[in-house]
């Protein structure tokens, strides 16, 4: 899989969860949650998706300044032999979504 860096930030380590473009979608490298496919990244890492599109996977705000969401476990050993995962992280794939509103405004 090609992987495109676009930004990282969150944690000391390696200054991961990391964010991937890829062929499919997005790479998303972040923190192990207890539900498989499922990870949890700090809200920043958002910023660094491709100019009009956004994450196309239901992210939940855990209330502690992150997100978790869901996608496809990357498993692909030459794929993950590109990453700097940290013990307590996972990569998941997502779809990427082009953003197609900006926004209204009122009615007077």
């Amino acid at each position: 899989m090609g992987l495109t860096f676009l930004g990282k930030g969150g944690s000391e380590a390696n200054g991961c969860p990391s964010l991937y473009a890829t062929d499919h979608g997005y790479l998303i490298q972040g923190w192990e949650t207890d539900e498989p496919g499922t990870v949890e990244i700090p809200h920043m890492l958002t910023g660094f998706v491709e100019p009009d599109t956004f994450i196309g996977a239901t992210m939940t705000d855990t209330g502690r300044g992150t997100f978790t969401l869901s996608g496809r476990p990357v498993t692909e050993p030459e794929t993950l032999a590109q990453l700097e995962l940290a013990d307590d992280e996972t990569a998941i794939e997502v779809k990427k979504r082009v953003r197609t509103f900006y926004g209204a405004t009122g009615r007077r």
